[in-house]
């Protein structure tokens, strides 16, 4: 489950707000760096006559792009009441992105997996062994070893040129059932969802295209059967799908694949550093000397802000349910540029610079505003800032 957090609150000052299912059944040394194929467009497919045009898009589409799509199968180690281990099997959906058997699926379909099976479209069940995942995203890359020429690749599209309202099909294993297909729009972009480990994904598709667990790393594709986002999480009260889904975008995924394949994990650049969001009610709650920031509550130790100079909190309030450490910079500004809160520092990061490079933080210390240099290292796994 990802809860989606919501804004800050006078009384709560961080409330939780919609809960987010991913949609996955059960609990859930690198290559060479190898390129993410884009191969020509769809050939041509034989009309069926008496249907729609759409329908013969949807046709022609599920028969071109559906041998690319795969069912994965995870086994991990689990236990019972009396703590004897029990094996425990995760279903989900990926799809093979270059002739060397690489596959695009979400992290939470294999994170905890202790060995990994892909089925093929035409039921061949062969290993495949994980080649990096990252949760910030929740995408993974998994390899199986079979011979190019007997491999559909999907074909890669641009995120960036998505409509509102334009057509959207989603091919997935749904509760296990393979190779299925639904159709809908683009119900809107630049959505926001919360990783497990607190990070924003950002630029999430909305989509009314069915997808439900099962159909997690499955391709969400366009009408000419590229694929524009990778089936994440969907909204749902019931955990089953009410039209409300979500997709990573490819874009997203083409940036950060090839690191993956390369190095097995994605390099996110890291201050460590974990604090308030700072609104205007909290900063009149708090009497602090701003209306927008981070406040620090925590500096990780030997972590960049430490070694900068960043002050954590030193002493325990409560505002309404929840105790703050308060007494901590109030990081106000990074490189010049304006920080409104957690989410739009981490944006910077990712964005505008990388492991190693130098930032120049501003900072509010009680009455003094002060400059400090900090540089940056890499995010250990679950970490945020």
């Amino acid at each position: 489950m990802m809860r989606k957090l919501g804004t800050t609150s006078l009384t709560a000052v961080i409330a939780a707000a919609l809960v987010i299912f991913y949609l996955e059944l059960g609990p859930p040394a690198g290559p060479p760096r190898e390129s993410v194929s884009t191969l020509p467009a769809l050939s041509a497919a034989p009309r069926v006559e008496g249907l729609s045009e759409a329908e013969q898009v949807i046709i022609r589409i599920y028969r071109e792009v559906s041998p690319a799509v795969v069912h994965v199968t995870s086994i991990a180690q689990g236990y019972d009441f009396f703590f004897n281990q029990v094996p425990q099997r995760g279903t989900g959906s990926g799809f093979i992105v270059n002739e060397q058997g690489y596959i695009v699926t979400n992290n939470h379909v294999v994170e905890n997996a202790e060995s990994l099976e892909v089925t093929l479209a035409n039921g061949k069940k062969t290993p495949a062994r994980l080649v990096g995942r990252d949760s910030s995203s929740d995408l993974a890359v998994i390899k199986i070893d079979i011979p190019g020429e007997k491999l559909q690749v999907a074909r890669l599209g641009n995120s960036e040129q998505l409509q509102v309202g334009q057509m959207t099909i989603a091919i997935g294993n749904p509760f296990g059932l393979d190779r299925t297909v639904t159709t809908g729009v683009v119900s809107s972009l630049k959505r926001t969802l919360r990783a497990p480990n607190g990070r924003e994904i950002r630029d999430v598709v909305q989509t009314d295209a069915a997808i439900n667990p099962g159909n997690s790393g499955g391709p969400l594709l366009n009408s000419r059967g590229e694929v524009i986002g990778i089936n994440t999480a969907i909204f749902s009260p019931s955990g089953g799908s009410v039209g409300i889904g979500f997709a990573i975008p490819v874009n997203t995924a083409k940036r950060l694949v090839p690191e993956l394949i390369s190095k097995g994990r994605v390099s996110h650049p890291w201050l460590g550093v974990r604090g308030v969001n700072v609104t205007r009610e909290v900063s009149r709650l708090l009497k602090l000397p701003a209306e927008h920031g981070v406040l620090v509550m925590v500096v990780e130790p030997r972590s960049p802000a430490a070694q900068a100079g960043i002050r954590g909190g030193d002493r325990r309030v409560r505002v309404g349910n929840t105790v703050l450490l308060l007494g901590g910079d109030l990081i106000v500004g990074i490189d010049g540029q304006k920080v409104e809160n957690n989410d739009k520092l981490v944006a910077y990061l990712d964005d505008h610079r990388r492991v190693g490079q130098t930032v120049e933080l501003e900072i509010l210390r009680q009455d003094q505003r002060l400059k400090l240099s900090a540089t940056l290292g890499e995010q250990p796994e679950d970490q945020r800032l």
